[in-house]
């Protein structure tokens, strides 16, 4: 196998597939990247056999065909540290070594045969939609922030596709908790026959956040039994999805929290990240007065004392005392779309709706902590 090609071209594509595979190295196979050079087109697939990441790569000149598998990790470290633009030449001079030349660099990778590499799988889609690529980024982003990474609950521990209709509308709906937060978002899609339920992993939403970020236009999904497909531009995210039932989230969602609380996205993330930093440990939780037209925040720290600030607001209800993990409203904050966030409240113990008047169709749930 001899080819040649440029390096930002490989180099993103091996930044995609370098973090698809296997850290833990429970097999060697898995920390490679599998390279065929054929039929003028060279591709690239990685896996740690949940998920499948391929690409294919037209712009590449190949005067002998082949294919090996070497470390995605050492490739993609040598391709980040070798000048922009360069031309690399790849020859394969046994079945278990593959050079590397490129400007004054020479190199010689460690290979394992392709023979081992796990097949890609070939479940038949029982469902296929095309998706707004930035509309279907801005719901993963809304909505991974509330990810479990509590492992005993393994059906928290990603988001819950399913479709919801409202009015004559119908809406790819997104999900996630950790029991303590909940967050959700919807995109509009056309009308299916069959309806949409799985859940996707966590790795699987941060990898496909990752793909989409350098992409517009429009991505397709495939559904089968138990994977999801998604396609960007020559690329695959191949994924199982987790195998568990979701909880019933429109339980906890308040519907008649009447007290309305208006501030300033920016100058609420600005106070309560000044506020905190007096506490060492972030779990102490920050308490908010709510005043009329104004919040007192304030942290007390057993370890490195406490911190107070008034920031203005939009308040006309009684005053009470709430308080939260700030981690929580700094996440939550930090993904309104508006100038101002909305606090919908109870009391002092009841979950808190969050909503963003920029995006109607998504909204997020917070319980307060007892300190």
């Amino acid at each position: 196998m001899r080819f040649s090609l440029n390096r930002d071209k490989l180099l993103k594509s091996l930044s995609y597939a370098q973090g698809v595979v296997e850290k833990k190295n429970t097999l060697p196979i898995l920390s490679n990247v599998l390279i065929n050079a054929k039929n003028n087109t060279l591709t690239l697939v990685a896996t740690d056999l949940d998920i499948f990441f391929y690409e294919e790569i037209n712009d590449v000149n190949i005067s002998n065909e082949g294919s090996t598998t070497t470390s995605a990790n050492v490739l993609h470290d040598i391709l980040r540290k070798i000048s922009p633009q360069s031309e690399l030449n790849f020859e394969q001079k046994s079945q278990n070594k593959l050079n590397l030349n490129a400007d004054n660099s020479d190199f010689n990778l460690l290979c394992l045969p392709p023979e081992n590499f796990p097949a890609m799988p070939q479940d038949k889609a029982s469902l296929e939609i095309k998706l707004d690529a930035s509309k279907f980024l801005s719901l993963i982003n809304k909505v991974k922030i509330s990810i479990s990474n509590d492992d005993t609950r393994h059906y928290l521990n990603g988001i819950y596709f399913h479709v919801t209709s409202s009015g004559n509308k119908n809406y790819l709906t997104g999900v996630a908790t950790d029991s303590h937060r909940l967050s959700s978002s919807s995109i509009e899609i056309p009308s299916l026959k069959d309806g949409i339920s799985f859940i996707l992993p966590k790795k699987t939403v941060f990898q496909l956040s990752g793909l989409l970020n350098d992409f517009q236009g429009n991505i397709t999904l495939k559904i089968g039994e138990n994977k999801t497909d998604f396609i960007v531009e020559g690329k695959r995210l191949i994924s199982k999805v987790i195998d568990g039932k979701f909880p019933d989230y429109k339980k906890v969602i308040p519907l008649n929290n009447q007290k309305k609380l208006v501030v300033n996205c920016k100058d609420f993330i600005d106070s309560v990240e000044r506020v905190t930093t007096v506490s060492l440990d972030r779990k102490e939780g920050i308490k908010l007065e709510l005043l009329e037209n104004k919040i007192k925040l304030s942290v007390s720290s057993t370890n490195s004392g406490d911190g107070n600030e008034i920031l203005k607001s939009v308040y006309k209800n009684q005053s009470f005392i709430i308080s939260f993990n700030s981690k929580y409203l700094i996440d939550i904050a930090s993904v309104i779309e508006n100038q101002n966030i909305e606090f919908l409240l109870n009391d002092g113990i009841s979950p808190v709706l969050i909503t963003d008047q920029s995006d109607k169709d998504s909204f997020y749930v917070v319980m307060p902590m007892k300190i």
